[in-house]
This record gives C-alpha cells, sequence and structure tokens, in this order.
C-alpha cells in the first residue's frame, strides 16, 4: 500500500543502522499512526535499501533508485540517480519519481536532490532534463521562486537587544501573507493602496510590454495580480530574515517567487496540457505530467510566459530587498551601514536551455538550484536552522545541479496535527519572529535536517558562508 504523505512522518522513535550493498545507512525508524484503504499497519522504510543501491564509481556519492512500482505499471526501464543518502525518501515520492523518469522525452537520467519530498506532478528535488518536450506541473506554479541574499557591513555587536521593532518595520513595508481570497485592492499580501514609483517604474521598464503581449493571446491570465503583488512576499514557506555568518556578519535574506501572476500562468498552461493529452488520447501514469511538445502554439507560448515569470521573480525579490534594506537603515538603534557587498540572487522552480550528455535539452528544476562550476547559490534552513551561502562544483551527474533547502519532512497538515505553539516556541528559541498557530505547519521540525542534507550533496557544491537566522518574517 501507499502511505499517504500526511502520515509518513509519525512520532520520530528511534535510529537504527543496517548494511547493505557493503554500505551503512542510516535508518530512522518513523512509526506514526495512520489509515489507508488496505488499513495496514506498518510505515514504508523511507530507508529500504532494497530500492536504494550504490553507484558502480566509489567515488560518485549518489546512489541508484529502483523502481517501487508495481511491474505492470512502468512502462519503460528509467535510471534515477539521487543524492541521498542518510536522508528519507517517502514512499509516495519515490513512486513519483519514477513516474516522471520513465517518460519518453526524458534525457540520459532524473537526478533527485536530498531534499526531495511528495508535490504536485512532480517531486519537490528533482531536475528533469527533456528534449523537445516540457511538463508545466513539473515546473509548477510558483515559477521563478527563488533566493536573494546581500552582505552588510554590519556585525551582531551592531545591532539592538530586541529585533521586534525591526520585524515590525520590515512586516510594515512588505505585503505578505494572504487575505480576503486575495482580491485585488483588499488582500494584505498585495499593495491595497497607490502603488509606489519605484514598483511602477520597474513594472513599466522591465514588465509591461511583455505581459501585455502575453494576455493578447491568453486573455483570461489579465485577470491575475501582477503588478499588485510586485514587490511582495506571498504566503507559505516564503520568508524575510536577518542572519549572521560565520564572522558574525550580518545578512539579509528572502525566499519568493512570480506570486499570483506566476501561479496563474502554471495553472493555465496545466490545463491547457491536459486537454492537449485528452485531444491526442495519449495515457499518462499521472494526469499532472501532461506535457506540452516543442513546435506547437501552446509550447511555445508557455515558454515565452515561463520566462517572463521568471524575470518578474527576479525583479520582485530586488524590490522587496530593497524596501528589506531600508527598513534596516530605518530602525532604531542600528547605524549606518553599507549593503550589497555581497550578493547571491538564484531561481530554484525554474526552466532552462542547457547540453547535457552530448544533447540540448530543456532542463527544469523543481526545486533545485543551478550549481555550475563557480556559480553562487543559496540553501536555506528551516526557520530555526541554519542557511548556506554555496559555491558549485559543476557535477555533470546533477547536471550541475543542488538542492534548494531542507525539504519537508511532512505535509503541512501533518505538522499542524502534530507540533504544538509550545514546541514551534522551543524550535525557534533566540529568533525573532512569530510564534503562533499560524505558522505551525512552517516549523523547524517539519523539516529534514539540513546537516544530513548538506553532507548528501559535498560533491555538489562547497560552503563558502553558514548562516544562522536571528529574525524571521513569514508569509
Amino acid at each position: 500500500c501507499i502511505t499517504p504523505p500526511d502520515a509518513m512522518f509519525g512520532s520520530l522513535a528511534r535510529i537504527m543502522y543496517v548494511r547493505s550493498h557493503a554500505r551503512l545507512y542510516r535508518v530512522s525508524s518513523l512509526i506514526g499512526r495512520f489509515s489507508t484503504s488496505t488499513a495496514s499497519n506498518t510505515v514504508p522504510n523511507p530507508f529500504d535499501p532494497s530500492l536504494r543501491r550504490p553507484a558502480a564509481d566509489p567515488n560518485a556519492n549518489y546512489e541508484f533508485l529502483s523502481d517501487p512500482r508495481e511491474k505492470t505499471k512502468i512502462s519503460k526501464p528509467a535510471v534515477v540517480k539521487a543524492w541521498t543518502k542518510g536522508v528519507p525518501i517517502e514512499r509516495k515520492a519515490h513512486e513519483q519519481i519514477f513516474n516522471i523518469a520513465s517518460m519518453p522525452f526524458i534525457h540520459s537520467h532524473v537526478a533527485v536532490m536530498p531534499d526531495v519530498h511528495y508535490g504536485k506532478g512532480a517531486t519537490i528535488g528533482t531536475v528533469l532534463p527533456t528534449i523537445k518536450a516540457i511538463i508545466p506541473a513539473a515546473v509548477g506554479v510558483d515559477i521563478g521562486c527563488g533566493m536573494c541574499a546581500v552582505r552588510t557591513s554590519l556585525t551582531s555587536s551592531q545591532l539592538p537587544d530586541s529585533l521586534k521593532a525591526l520585524r515590525s518595520l520590515v512586516e510594515e513595508r512588505i505585503p505578505h501573507g494572504r487575505t480576503n481570497r486575495g482580491r485585488r485592492g483588499v488582500d494584505r499580501g498585495s499593495w491595497r493602496g497607490e502603488i509606489s514609483d519605484e514598483v511602477s517604474n520597474l513594472w513599466d521598464q522591465n514588465l509591461r510590454s511583455g505581459f501585455n503581449k502575453i494576455i493578447a493571446k491568453h486573455s483570461k491570465l489579465s485577470k491575475a495580480n501582477s503588478i499588485e503583488h510586485f514587490g511582495t512576499l506571498g504566503t507559505g514557506n516564503h520568508f524575510i530574515e536577518l542572519c549572521l555568518d560565520e564572522e558574525e556578519r550580518v545578512w539579509l535574506m528572502l525566499h519568493s517567487g512570480s506570486r499570483g501572476i506566476g501561479n496563474r500562468i502554471g495553472t493555465y498552461f496545466i490545463e491547457k496540457a491536459k486537454l492537449d493529452m485528452k485531444k491526442h488520447n495519449r495515457s499518462l501514469p499521472d494526469v499532472d505530467l501532461a506535457y506540452l511538445t516543442e513546435g506547437t502554439d501552446h509550447f511555445a507560448d508557455y515558454v515565452e510566459g515561463v520566462e517572463w515569470a521568471q524575470k518578474y521573480a527576479k525583479l520582485n525579490r530586488e524590490l522587496m530587498m530593497n524596501a528589506f534594506i531600508s527598513s534596516v537603515r530605518a530602525a532604531p538603534g542600528i547605524p549606518e551601514f553599507t549593503a550589497r557587498l555581497e550578493a547571491v540572487d538564484c531561481h530554484h522552480n525554474y526552466v532552462s536551455r542547457e547540453h547535457h550528455f552530448g544533447k540540448d535539452c530543456i532542463v527544469t528544476r523543481k526545486g533545485a538550484v543551478k550549481a555550475a562550476k563557480g556559480s553562487m547559490g543559496i540553501i536555506p534552513g528551516s526557520m530555526g536552522e541554519r542557511s548556506f551561502i554555496v559555491r558549485g562544483k559543476g557535477n555533470a551527474d546533477s547536471f550541475t545541479s543542488c538542492s534548494h533547502g531542507a525539504g519537508r519532512l511532512m505535509s503541512r497538515t501533518a505538522a499542524k496535527k502534530k507540533f504544538t505553539v509550545s514546541d514551534h516556541v522551543k524550535a525557534t528559541k533566540g529568533v525573532e519572529c512569530r510564534q503562533d498557530s499560524s505558522v505551525i505547519d512552517e516549523t523547524p521540525m517539519a523539516y529534514k535536517n539540513i546537516d544530513d542534507v548538506m553532507n548528501a550533496q559535498s560533491d555538489l557544491v562547497e560552503i563558502v558562508h553558514t548562516l544562522k537566522q536571528i529574525m524571521c518574517v513569514k508569509g
């Protein structure tokens, strides 16, 4: 039976070790109450050694995953290389990986990152190289979601004892969250009054003409929040953080994407792809694996929309970082400082045309960061853990990629059922942040251990800076 993701990780009972293929795998016995259609009482082992085998190259850090699906459901053999040693993979995610890896247009293999977990259409934390086809649901609805971080000249000794006033300023200046079902003009997560000149000018100079071109062909997209969300944070795991590095230097970091308009573009073309599948009578292992074929109008229009949304997402982070810096400058007790002594910005939900293993292909990184040799990236931990500024090593087997974070250990619903506000307060001790029931789904215990995740991808990136959060604003 397949265990529901909400129930995959009940209460942590013990850690044991098993030997398989002459390697030692750490196994967590994760035992919890759950129900399935067969009323099974056994939780599939997220470290199951029968579904993992080491690479032939003893120097390789990845392992091969074995197909867990019933033989009758396997359309073609699939190759999956996974940087998952010492980290769990839920059974449902494991099956989902092979559903997508067996698609006929996958090039070479699928690369799985250590933060992998179940998602819509494709697992989050996967890298999908495709030839002349693209799966909109694999890209997802937060197109261009990513990270931005800057180092300032400030040090910890120059910060006030309490960061509550700064958090209030940031929350006041950067719209975040969602109310009133996201309706224009009333949602607190959007601009409700007059839009500033900075936002308007950046929109006019970089995005307006492209948006008009898209909605001229697809008028339904005009109804989405576009400029109203430009320079706003969003909800869920999106955040704004003040951090200290290993030398007690102050960094500003944030996580967000293409907001309402990116969601609308993603959702719209996911449905277009599904309609195309019905039209051509194509069967799929999962309806969310509906794809668009290069050379068709929908493919071209989707790529145009994705590229525009990715540009929107990057500029959205730029606007918020400007607002964050100005908030720090305005906060009481903080002296003058220089910002952007170091700066990093990276997408982790996006599409790119690249060349790998002898062919030009379309690379979809769903919850993965490009880690080409020398390129800089950001791998955030949960709101009570550490984050990392990293430099890519250009590992070819991973399609020069790395993880985008720690990765969820359990669903939001499961986290809300399992943890209390008291648990969350203890886990975020020392961090100026919200500590109420509305953020329980983002509590640190809902995520994988960031140290395990980093150890599993030591051949993909090197750590340049280690950051510890001391203030966090959640959407």
